[in-house]
């Protein structure tokens, strides 16, 4: 098999992946059944998907060659199917891996509840990165690390700063907030997903 050959079969490979919609389900608005995000998402990435409580998170498998596309094409069709308008981000299984091994709070021995991840759409350039100023929002402490941010918030998100707003307006790009908690889960609902996947997928 020449390179080009190796490449394309690369690419049609499928990989687990997780999305992440904002803003969903929050304060009565935006309702969006998880049912129905499922069957969306099953629809545009042409296999099954499987959703994690009702704050927009589903697992799924996606071809290499298409992940980037899918977050809009995603978005596309929430907003054709349910009305309501919501960014996308998608995280592959290895980089969640990633976000999960590498939160430096977790090396400091902060207690794992008071943590957060900010996934980003895309890594900010450095100078915009400069832009954030880290006393804010005192106690809390964020970490820009690639194309996330992590948080230490010993008050709680509902009294930080720190919000999707915040960051999204100095690092020009779309964020969306998930805990700790919630983000180890959904890195073993992926993991489970692969582990019992079919060796021809």
């Amino acid at each position: 098999m020449g390179r080009g050959q190796q490449s394309a079969a690369a690419g049609s490979e499928h990989e687990v992946c997780v999305a992440l919609l904002r803003g969903v389900n929050v304060g009565g608005r935006n309702k969006l059944p998880m049912k129905l995000l499922a069957t969306i998402v099953e629809a545009v990435s042409g296999g099954s998907a499987a959703t994690y409580i009702q704050s927009g998170n589903v697992v799924f498998e996606a071809t290499r060659d298409r992940q980037k596309e899918l977050p809009a094409a995603i978005a596309a069709a929430i907003a054709e199917e349910a009305g309501i308008t919501t960014p996308v981000l998608l995280r592959s299984l290895a980089q969640l891996r990633c976000v999960v091994a590498g939160n430096p709070y977790l090396e400091r021995g902060r207690d794992p509840a008071q943590l957060h991840v900010a996934f980003l759409a895309e890594q900010p350039k450095a100078e915009r990165v400069a832009t954030l100023d880290p006393e804010r929002s005192p106690p809390d402490e964020f970490s820009v690390r690639g194309c996330e941010i992590y948080l230490c918030c010993p008050h709680g998100m509902a009294r930080t700063k720190l919000t999707n707003a915040y960051f999204d307006s100095r690092l020009e790009t779309t964020s969306t907030m998930r805990n700790w908690r919630t983000t180890q889960k959904l890195l073993a609902l992926a993991e489970g997903r692969a582990a019992t996947r079919s060796p021809s997928r």
